[in-house]
């Protein structure tokens, strides 16, 4: 094998290895270093916004799924009592009906409830976090007052 029969191989498979399809990342930074931790920000009026929406859907989806579930009993109720074979159906409709609506509103107060302990979680750190700043530097001042004595 010639030289530049080798020199030739090798750009091949130089270029065969630069042009696969990369999934899931973004081609490393020139310099090194760790990787970007993408963009994705929140902040505590993003959490009350998305925890306060929850609350009203919950309430709102109480007292409408409720009046849905009633109407829906009641003219299966009428059916039934009128011989129809639909009354049966339409009364399954409205059992499965619901059990879907006690399935979002478990999942909204799961949502409201979870931001609402998550603020008051965070809100405890915060006050950790700033007493124990606080007392670094108390005994920071009483260093610098022995120095200078």
């Amino acid at each position: 094998m010639a030289w530049d029969e080798w020199e030739q191989l090798k750009s091949d498979a130089a270029e065969r290895r630069a042009t696969r399809m990369r999934l899931n990342q973004l081609p490393p930074e020139a310099g090194g270093g760790p990787p970007p931790q993408g963009d994705l920000k929140v902040n505590q009026k993003d959490l009350a916004e998305i925890g306060n929406a929850a609350f009203l859907l919950y309430g709102d989806l109480e007292k409408t799924g409720d009046h849905a579930r009633a109407s829906t009993q009641k003219a299966a109720s009428g059916l039934t009592s009128e011989t129809f074979a639909l009354g049966a159906a339409l009364d399954h409709v409205a059992s499965r009906w619901i059990d879907q609506v006690r399935s979002l509103l478990d999942a909204c107060a799961h949502i409201s409830n979870h931001l609402d302990f998550t603020k008051g979680a965070h809100a405890g750190d915060e006050v950790y976090i700033s007493t124990v700043i606080s007392g670094i530097d108390t005994l920071d001042k009483g260093f610098d007052e022995r120095a200078g004595s």
